[in-house]
């Protein structure tokens, strides 16, 4: 009898802690399915917005330029889809308040592009009324740049594409590294490594310093409101940021959601990889009719071009590999 009724009082002391911790478990289960929701919702909003870069973007400005990452980028079009997406993703695409709502929680959208960047965020202003007003707008587009202990200014991009002001000679140059080096004086051009190290370090460090600034700037616009959370600027692993400064592509910032005992607080990056479509070139080799992307480096006189490598075997072209140039 007195074993039962110490396994009584074993239940009833152990039976609360056993329940509070089942509820727990559920808690942080429904967590853990509510933030692995937002994480879909942000990253498909991130990826359909850097696919939405080129839409009815005109490539042709940039056709001088051989450099496939090169590319004119649409980033009204990229903010469009990045909110149409998470609204749809969070249920309020029909909502104009919860879409409100939704907006507090997106401090920064970055667009990368490819020799400079720019950042959407609230900024306050006088409209035309020369009322104050606080919304989200562009800011102007930041350059890649570096200044050298010379003095010497250099603007980078994704590749290796440079455009440089000489202290010394007071005068521009621009180009591929590789082919401007041989008349500059900057000694940073003739270092390939170096040149590749500080152009990546730039431009991670231009993105990070805007980014930090305009974050902090959401933070005193929100203060005003009585909004406690503070946003700020996740820790991003250097592989994301090799990705970030890959390609050109959207960054966007999703934080301060509360979900379960905790605040939601992530970020998502979408690279359009889409690049120019290479031209295929029809040629003829020893009397021979020949066919190759304009990328391969061959030197054959053109003959015509086409638009796809069907098009050029249509009319009897025969392929040229790329590894084999000659």
């Amino acid at each position: 009898m007195k074993i039962i009724n110490w396994a009584i009082v074993g239940v009833l002391i152990f039976l609360p802690f056993a329940v509070i911790n089942r509820l727990d478990t559920d808690a942080q289960r429904k967590t853990m399915v509510t933030e692995l929701r937002y994480n879909a919702a942000l990253d498909t909003a991130v990826d359909d917005a850097a696919r939405a870069l080129l839409i009815n973007a005109d490539q042709q400005h940039e056709a001088s330029y051989d450099s496939e990452k090169r590319v004119r980028v649409n980033k009204e079009e990229a903010i469009q889809t990045f909110y149409k997406v998470l609204y749809m993703n969070f249920g309020v695409a029909d909502d104009p308040i919860g879409q409100g709502v939704l907006n507090r929680f997106v401090p920064a959208v970055l667009v990368i592009g490819y020799d400079g960047f720019w950042v959407y965020a609230e900024d306050e202003f006088r409209n035309a009324k020369g009322e104050t007003e606080i919304r989200p707008v562009w800011g102007a587009k930041k350059p890649y740049a570096y200044v050298d202990s010379q003095g010497n200014s250099l603007a980078f991009s994704l590749d290796d594409y440079v455009t440089v002001y000489e202290a010394g000679t007071q005068r521009w140059l621009d180009g591929f590294r590789s082919e401007i080096q041989a008349g500059s004086t900057v000694a940073l051009l003739k270092n390939r490594d170096l040149f590749e190290q500080v152009r990546r370090r730039t431009i991670v460090d231009e993105i990070q310093n805007e980014l930090a600034y305009r974050i902090n700037r959401y933070n005193q616009f929100v203060s005003r409101s009585g909004e406690s959370y503070t946003f700020t600027l996740p820790a991003i692993s250097q592989e994301e940021w090799n990705n970030t400064i890959n390609d050109v592509g959207v960054l966007a910032f999703l934080q301060g959601i509360p979900i379960g005992t905790k605040q939601y607080n992530s970020y998502a990056l979408g690279g359009s990889r889409v690049v120019k479509k290479e031209t295929i070139i029809g040629a003829k080799k020893d009397g021979m009719k020949v066919y190759f992307r304009s990328n391969c480096g061959y030197s054959y006189p053109t003959e015509e071009t086409f638009s796809s490598e069907k098009e050029a075997a249509q009319n009897g072209y025969m392929p040229l590999p790329c590894d084999r140039k000659s």
